[in-house]
């Protein structure tokens, strides 16, 4: 993470944005001063700025901070004009259809990885990933395909900041992603809910940039002897979308 002392007006101001937008509920301003590192006083300032823009918003009875209507606008413009979405969505339908289970969007940002499409299937499953919602690099298969293909700089960085102080599950870890890296794509069953079976196969473009991954979710129990077939469908998927960066 950035040293918040070296940080500028610009980082500080966004990072206690970011801080609002990843709690999932309202916030106190203590609660943010204490997740960025600042004073309250200038988290304060920082946050009249952010209602001043309709970037949060204030509960006048509990004095809570939660994101502010602009944040819809910007969802809307990134929902009509992303275009990662834009070229994988018919391939997301096409598959959700053929295997009758759930695909997701995801993609690295911000330490994290955050869902930006999800397209459910009409058969029930009790998953965690949903629109908009960040989780883990460190578990399930969306993270650890997005961690395998990262620069290997930034993967250690990540990798010794989340587990740094277990050196057994740095290097079980390390494997892991290793071994993704060299088969093209990650399973996981039950690492970020239970029961859950995920293959996920990362979107790389032609300058070897990774832009995102595809993951196709299913409860453990119908996956069965199909796992290999959702393999093979998911990679097909996912090389059609890569063709079109």
């Amino acid at each position: 993470m950035t040293d918040p002392e070296n940080k500028s007006i610009v980082d500080r101001v966004l990072h206690v944005l970011v801080c609002i937008a990843k709690a999932g509920h309202p916030i106190g301003a203590k609660r943010i001063a204490a997740q960025v590192g600042m004073p309250l006083s200038t988290v304060y300032r920082h946050l009249g700025a952010l209602k001043k823009w309709g970037l949060v918003q204030e509960h006048m009875a509990t004095g809570l901070y939660e994101p502010g209507a602009t944040g819809v606008l910007l969802a809307r413009g990134f929902d009509q004009n992303s275009y990662l979405i834009n070229q994988s969505r018919d391939e997301i339908s096409a598959l959700v259809e053929s295997t009758g289970e759930s695909v997701g969007l995801l993609v690295y940002t911000n330490e994290q990885v955050v869902c930006i499409a999800m397209e459910e299937s009409t058969l029930s499953l009790r998953c965690s990933f949903t629109k908009g919602r960040a989780h883990s690099l460190m578990y399930g298969a969306s993270a650890k395909a997005l961690l395998a293909f990262l620069p290997r700089l930034l993967q250690k960085r990540l990798i010794e900041e989340q587990l740094g102080h277990d050196p057994v599950a740095v290097d079980a870890l390390e494997k892991q992603v290793a071994e993704i890296r060299k088969k093209g794509y990650a399973t996981s069953e039950g690492e970020v809910d239970q029961g859950v079976w995920g293959i996920s196969v990362p979107l790389i473009s032609d300058n070897e940039r990774l832009e995102g991954t595809i993951t196709l979710m299913a409860p453990s129990l119908r996956v069965g002897a199909r796992e290999e077939e959702l393999i093979k469908m998911t990679i097909k998927a996912a090389s059609r979308i890569c063709n079109r960066f």
